[in-house]
């Protein structure tokens, strides 16, 4: 009876946070209807490991302030089946790696039943089949996309396998999943957002998802469908080195993206433009950030001196502005406050510091 009792004001409690009126909700009509937040990971909770460090971390508290404030805010993920390794040390100190399977049945999520999403690969195989998972991050929907089904081949269902796993092509066919499947798994789950949020250059391709439905379902040109895409994108950039941005050759994205060429009636030269630097030479490899700031409306770093050293970065995308006036600002990384702050002290501040404390997301 005790137990019973305590789950009923535990679920009265949850109730309460679902449908009271938040920060977002209290400041009146917004045009704001949805936003898109699409990341690579997710760091939600142990019990959902789909994150490897601080982009998934940041990426879960992200979506966890955004129900406590109330923001409207949709995730879009993948569901590896294996995730980040986990660490031990043998007896002399080298580090070794053990990938434990993860059943998505026994995990905080639900499945889409009956929702099927469909990627095109390269000409010669055929399309990749995802299935869609739910995790509900308090008000916020959180949807994974999942290759591992019987529709697929074993090798393609190997593409969520685990997260930062494989090599430069299997890594490109994660993101293809991600960018353009993550957009379809939205439209078929019935949600249409008004931003799309790429966290960082891996999902990027969702703007050449969006320029193909434009051209194709709305008789947009090429030119009026970038600008229109622009329009709804944010980009956020991480990475303060080029080392750590994904680059692909250009023999790979003529194996991935003819097809989408054909479709949109562009040649392959025209989509390896968006991600090319002005001074660079044919053959260089295509850039996701590069692509990711072409494509966006507002852009920004996380932190102040990340602002700085992006526009330092990528200031000659602007060639006619001097670096201070590269339009990539910085919105400094904060953290979910009730996450990383202890019971003790998540009650002391629950008792005297209400009701800002309720709402610090």
């Amino acid at each position: 009876a005790g137990f019973k009792r305590f789950l009923g004001e535990v679920r009265s409690e949850l109730q309460r946070y679902l449908d009271g009126e938040r920060w977002f909700q209290a400041k009146g009509d917004s045009p704001l209807g949805l936003v898109a937040y699409f990341s690579p990971e997710f760091g939600i909770a142990e019990a959902v490991p789909q994150y490897s460090g601080g982009l998934g971390v940041l990426a879960g508290d992200h979506l966890k302030s955004s129900s406590d404030l109330g923001v409207p805010l949709v995730g879009v993920g993948l569901l590896y089946r294996h995730g980040y390794f986990r660490q031990s040390l043998d007896a002399d100190g080298w580090q070794q790696e053990r990938y434990p399977l993860l059943d998505p049945h026994v995990m905080a999520l639900t499945r889409c039943e009956g929702v099927r999403v469909e990627v095109d690969l390269a000409a010669d195989e055929l399309p990749l089949v995802a299935q869609v998972w739910k995790a509900d991050v308090g008000r916020v929907p959180l949807y994974f996309l999942d290759a591992d089904v019987e529709e697929n081949s074993d090798d393609i269902r190997s593409v969520t396998d685990r997260l930062y796993g494989g090599d430069t092509e299997h890594r490109l066919r994660q993101e293809i999943l991600l960018g353009i499947g993550g957009v379809r798994a939205l439209q078929a789950v019935g949600i249409e957002a008004q931003v799309f949020h790429t966290n960082e250059g891996h999902a990027g391709f969702l703007g050449l998802e969006r320029i193909r439905q434009l051209v194709v379902g709305e008789g947009l040109t090429y030119a009026e469908a970038i600008e229109a895409v622009r329009a709804g994108c944010i980009f956020t950039t991480h990475t303060p080195v080029p080392a750590g941005i994904d680059r692909f050759p250009l023999e790979l994205m003529d194996k991935y993206f003819g097809r989408w060429c054909d479709e949109v009636g562009v040649k392959i030269g025209d989509l390896v433009a968006l991600g090319h630097r002005p001074g660079d030479v044919a053959d260089e490899p295509f850039n996701m950030a590069v692509m990711g700031l072409r494509l966006a409306g507002r852009s920004n770093g996380v932190a102040q001196l990340h602002g700085e050293v992006s526009r330092d970065m990528f200031g000659d995308l602007w060639p006619d502005l001097e670096s201070d006036e590269t339009p990539i600002g910085s919105i400094t990384n904060g953290v979910h406050a009730h996450t990383w702050t202890s019971p003790e002290i998540t009650d002391v501040l629950s008792r005297y510091v209400l009701p800002e404390w309720d709402e610090a997301g």
